[in-house]
């Protein structure tokens, strides 16, 4: 592929991830925040009367004001949370068009709507949905801080693990397909990619401190769940958008007709 179409492809793939990212944002907003709204204020509920006795004590019995937040909880819950998202989608958005610029014409006769939506559905289960399936997403303030980097960087090497095994799976599977066939090189090279992901599963340390036994249940049930819908709508969103952008890069467009009268062919002008 022509250095001009990745380029090009690659804007385009960053504008489907700041599209995707709205559609996440309005979710995220939606469905998530109610969620993390009332995690922090069981939070502050439970840690406030053991809090109390110990202030005092250093304050010497006078009330003060708790030290102000650096940036408020409506600020983080809109603004905050919107940046953050969009970053996001811009950066994956950018990643994955560049995995779609190698993938396309290599892993079947698909056209670009196709691959998109392989490559949108692949990062969603590699990315996100494997590493959640062994490290699920907990909401603020319910675990023990001090292990807050551990499992940030179990949670990151899960994902490490499930692109690399991932990746291992595509290249077995295309050496496979001239003897098994495309079909039957796919599942054997799938099934290898879950027997390897279960291994990593069990092999890797659990995050028993991530969330205390007296969080409701429900509650951290409905934050994981929306926490899963983001990601599905975010991917499924880019996928879709990418798709339709990557096919007007890609296909030809007729900018004049197609023939005269005479059977004589117009010029045809390939979009840039």
């Amino acid at each position: 592929m022509h250095a001009s179409t990745v380029r090009t492809l690659l804007v385009r793939g960053m504008i489907a991830g700041v599209l995707a990212g709205l559609c996440a944002f309005a979710l995220a907003y939606l469905a998530g925040e109610p969620s993390v709204r009332d995690s922090i204020a069981l939070e502050e509920t439970q840690s406030a009367p053991a809090a109390a006795p110990e202030a005092a004590h250093e304050h010497g019995g006078h009330g003060e004001e708790e030290e102000e937040e650096l940036v408020s909880r409506p600020v983080q819950s809109t603004f905050g949370l919107a940046t953050g998202v969009l970053v996001y989608g811009v950066a994956l958005g950018g990643i994955a068009s560049l995995v779609f610029s190698v993938c396309l014409g290599r892993i079947g006769g698909f056209g670009p709507r196709a691959t998109a939506a392989l490559v949108a559905g692949a990062a969603f289960v590699t990315v996100y949905l494997v590493p959640f399936l062994k490290y699920p997403a907990t909401p603020p303030a319910v675990g023990n801080p001090d292990t807050i980097g551990r499992r940030t960087t179990l949670f990151f090497l899960m994902i490490v693990l499930s692109v690399l095994l991932a990746v291992i799976a595509v290249i077995v599977g295309r050496r496979l397909a001239p003897k098994l066939g495309s079909w039957n090189a796919s599942v054997v090279a799938g099934a290898g990619y879950v027997v390897a992901v279960a291994v990593a599963c069990l092999v890797l340390p659990a995050n028993s401190d991530a969330v205390r036994e007296t969080f409701p249940a429900a509650l951290l049930w409905e934050f994981r769940l929306a926490s899963l819908a983001v990601q599905a709508l975010l991917w499924t969103a880019f996928g879709l958008i990418f798709g339709v952008l990557a096919e007007r890069v890609l296909q030809p467009r007729t900018a004049f007709a197609a023939a005269d009268a005479d059977g004589v062919t117009s010029p045809v002008r390939t979009a840039g």
